[in-house]
């Protein structure tokens, strides 16, 4: 099994990534294999609705976000981790989830989604919301934990102080894991649920 960390903050050691770490040594002791990719700090630009990923099958603009599209297709879940702006999400890792769900034609159904919020104070559910947005949109089941996926903390480290934070991303790993590996089970056995023709309508119409 294997899942893909997307670290959304600019600090590559910062407290979003202590969060995500600490998921990351609960794949290892449950036999997951893990990578964390770094998107906050990078140059990231939105979408401009060109429509040309769907000539190309990836996104025109050749970034990080199409190198992190095969990482994405072939692993079983995917945890988003992000610092809160404004009671927001970086608007890096934004452009990065908008451009990169949009672009990939692989179907994503019973991939397991798992989002983090890491705030000083406040907007971290509304960003936890804003997060699983982009797995309920694409047939993918959202990991759970005992609260919320949140933990706490301002200056660099200071989520290590967050005990219950850091209990509820060990017991999000371990949930997680458990969903992937019991989905792995039910394709064996029953497949992946039979889907309509889409049909897109919208209001004028």
């Amino acid at each position: 099994m294997k899942v893909l960390l997307i670290n959304g903050s600019p600090h590559a050691k910062g407290n979003t990534a202590i969060a995500l770490n600490e998921m990351v040594k609960v794949f290892a002791a449950e036999g997951v294999e893990s990578k964390i990719v770094q998107v906050g700090n990078k140059v990231v630009r939105g979408c401009i609705a060109c429509g040309k990923c769907r000539e190309k099958g990836a996104c025109v603009f050749d970034d990080i976000v199409n190198e992190t599209a095969p990482l994405f297709e072939e692993a079983d879940g995917l945890v988003i981790g992000s610092p809160v702006y404004y009671a927001s999400a970086n608007g890096t890792l934004i452009s990065f989830l908008d451009r990169l769900f949009f672009s990939t034609p692989f179907d994503k159904t019973m991939k397991v989604g798992a989002s983090v919020a890491v705030a000083r104070r406040a907007g971290s559910v509304a960003t936890f919301d804003e997060l699983n947005k982009y797995f309920t949109i694409s047939n993918m089941p959202i990991a759970s934990s005992q609260y919320w996926n949140l933990a706490f903390g301002l200056a660099p480290g200071e989520v290590e102080k967050d005990a219950e934070g850091l209990q509820t991303m060990r017991t999000l790993a371990k949930n997680m894991t458990f969903l992937m590996k019991s989905i792995q089970l039910g394709k064996e056995k029953f497949g992946l649920p039979e889907k309509e023709v889409w049909t897109a309508t919208h209001f004028i119409r």
